[in-house]
Order: structure tokens, then sequence, then C-alpha cells
């Protein structure tokens, strides 16, 4: 989908919004104030009764490591264990994943290097890869293709095996544009979770510039079988955009499953100034609990924090965020969750691959 709203070739930047900080137990005042001082554009949810209690312990700062990962545009990660990644690129020259070894420093979860351990291909050709999911006991990947609507089985060198999700019909309607997006797996429930980044034509009208409606998006679950289970459905929040766009995209860019059950959605907000000054990109983490309504039902939703960046004279820091995964458990007892962004090939030679890490205590 990012494609068609990079196509008015643009160079973005990034803003420092300083924002309210909370928690479960709350952060201390003089902490929001260093937040709020270091401009780090990131805003951190204070809790409901309603909340689905996931704490943001830290945010670090994005990053990247342009000597040592290609150029790409990565729009899904999954964990495989240690420090090792299965990465896809929409992009790539073929159908695929790269594995990068991302090592984490192992308080802080600040990331310490990148390294790219090579692109493992399946020989076809490239499916509009979006989404990746690992499922560790039978050593399986799953990536999922906006381009062809499929979510298809390898083996941990690229190899297809023939495997995959038995989606219901009902998605075969997406299209290859906004469609099957975000894909997750848990090891600990066993269960599968994928979503399209837009409205199917059966739920309802799309949100867009002009047309100010929440995305209504179905979470669907398949168990180890690869079967369908139940569908739950997703309200992203109404659109942001005020003025006439030259691109723009509005939907869900990455879900990341937790061990207890609980789904972190990604919405993501995407909006091109035609004046390409004030453009800006806005991605919010959401928390849902799907165990706890009726299949079928719309699930209420807690944000867990959001992150806004903007077109600047003096810099150039724009991170698409498309991927997001649960990483390792750091030493205090936190939670990683990791982002990836979609640079478009370091487009003009001033975007960035950037990656980076949200601790979490998610208990």
């Amino acid at each position: 989908m990012l494609a068609s709203v990079m196509s008015a070739k643009m160079m973005m930047g990034y803003e420092c919004q300083p924002g309210k900080i909370a928690g479960r137990r709350g952060m201390t005042m003089l902490a929001a104030l260093v937040a709020a001082m270091l401009g780090c554009g990131v805003v951190i949810a204070a809790d409901r009764p309603d909340s689905c209690d996931i704490e943001v312990l830290r945010v670090n700062r994005q990053r990247s490591f342009a000597s040592a990962v290609p150029p790409g545009n990565y729009s899904g990660i999954a964990w495989l264990g240690g420090s090792r990644y299965a990465v896809v690129s929409d992009k790539s020259a073929t159908d695929g994943f790269f594995v990068f070894d991302i090592e984490l420093d192992s308080v802080s979860g600040k990331i310490r290097s990148v390294r790219n351990e090579g692109f493992f291909s399946s020989g076809g050709p490239n499916r509009d890869q979006e989404g990746v999911a690992y499922v560790p006991q039978g050593g399986r990947l799953y990536v999922s293709g906006e381009g062809d609507g499929r979510v298809l089985e390898y083996t941990i060198d690229g190899r297809h095996t023939g495997r995959q999700l038995a989606l219901p019909e009902v998605f075969a309607t997406a299209g290859s544009n906004y469609g099957i997006e975000a894909l997750t797996y848990c090891p600990a429930t066993r269960r599968f979770w994928l979503t399209t980044e837009s409205t199917l034509p059966a739920d309802g009208p799309q949100a867009a510039y002009g047309n100010a409606t929440c995305n209504r998006l179905r979470l669907q679950c398949f168990g180890d079988s690869l079967q369908p289970g139940p569908f739950y459905y997703y309200e992203t929040d109404l659109p942001e955009v005020r003025r006439r766009p030259a691109a723009y995209a509005m939907g869900v860019s990455g879900l990341c499953a937790l061990d207890d059950g609980r789904l972190v959605v990604m919405e993501r907000e995407f909006y091109v100034s035609r004046r390409k000054l004030g453009s800006w990109v806005k991605v919010k983490l959401y928390a849902v609990r799907p165990g706890g309504s009726q299949p079928g039902a719309l699930l209420p939703k807690t944000k867990v924090l959001e992150l806004k960046t903007r077109l600047s004279l003096f810099s150039y820091r724009l991170a698409n965020y498309e991927g997001i995964c649960l990483g390792p458990r750091l030493a205090g007892g936190g939670r990683v969750l990791l982002m990836v962004s979609d640079s478009q090939d370091r487009y003009g030679g001033v975007l960035k691959d950037y990656f980076k890490t949200v601790v979490v205590r998610c208990d």
C-alpha cells in the first residue's frame, strides 16, 4: 500500500512533539518533563478502568544501520528467538524474507546493532509481502501477500511447503491494495491472527480524506491446523487529516500477539501535503483482548502510545512503521516490542530504514 502513498516523491522529516506521559502505576512528573524536553514525539496513554493493562516502561529512540542493512521496503517482522528476526520487504526482488541479527541491550532494550544474514527466496515472484509470523514448534514461517491475498508457509531457508492459511472467502474481496496487511502468531496460545489494512467491502466504507469514518476491520483467528477460527471486529480511530492530500493512507499496518491472548494493533495514518512541508505520519498502538468478547463482536481498545513524525526543513527522520513483533524479555522483566519502518528503498537518499523498540510490562 505504501508505494501508492510514496508515489508523490517527497522527502519527509521528524516532528518533536512533547506529550503527556502516564502508566499503570504512573510515571513521575520529572520523567514527563524530561521526555518533553527531549522532544521525543511520544504520547503514552493513561490507563482507564477498562484498560488491557499494558504499561509502557521505556520508549527508545529509533535507529538506522545503513552500512549493515540493505535499502528496503520493510513491512513486517517476526522474532525467531535469540537475536534473530525474519523481516519481509514488499518490494524485494523475489518472494521470501530477510533474516536480521538484531542485538538489544539486555537492560534498556536499546538496539545496539543490526546485521543482515541474507535473503531467503522461494524463487517465485514478489507477492507484495506485508506480514510475517514464526511458528517455533515446527520451525515454519508464514508470510502474507497483499498482491495475491494468500498466507503461505515456508521453511526456515525460504522454500514453500505447499501449505497456507485457509482464509475465509470474504478476504478474497480485499483486492491488492489495502488488502491483507498484518500477521502474527503466539506460541503460547498457538493462534495466528491477521487483518486487512482497510475495511472489506462487506463491512462498510473505507476511511479516506473526505470520508471521515472509522475503518472496521476483521481480526481473524487461525489454529495450528491453519483453519479459520472466530473473528472479531476492530475499529480504527477517525482520520485526523483536515487538508486535501497529495497522497494518503489510513489503516492497520501491524499486529503483535501477546502470550496471554491479547493483541497489540498498530494503526498508521500517512498524510502527504501538496506542498510537502507539513506532511506527517502518525502511528498509534492499541491493546485489545479478543477472549473477553463474543466472536463477531466489536472489541473495546485501550491506547498504549502514539508516535508522530513530520516534514522538517532541518530533519528527515520519517519513520513509517509497518511491522511490529514481540521480542525478548529484559533483565528487569519488561518485554520488547520491536518495530521496523518502510523507507521506500531510502527514497531520494534521505529516508532511512529505522528500527525502534518499546519496552512494556504486559504480564
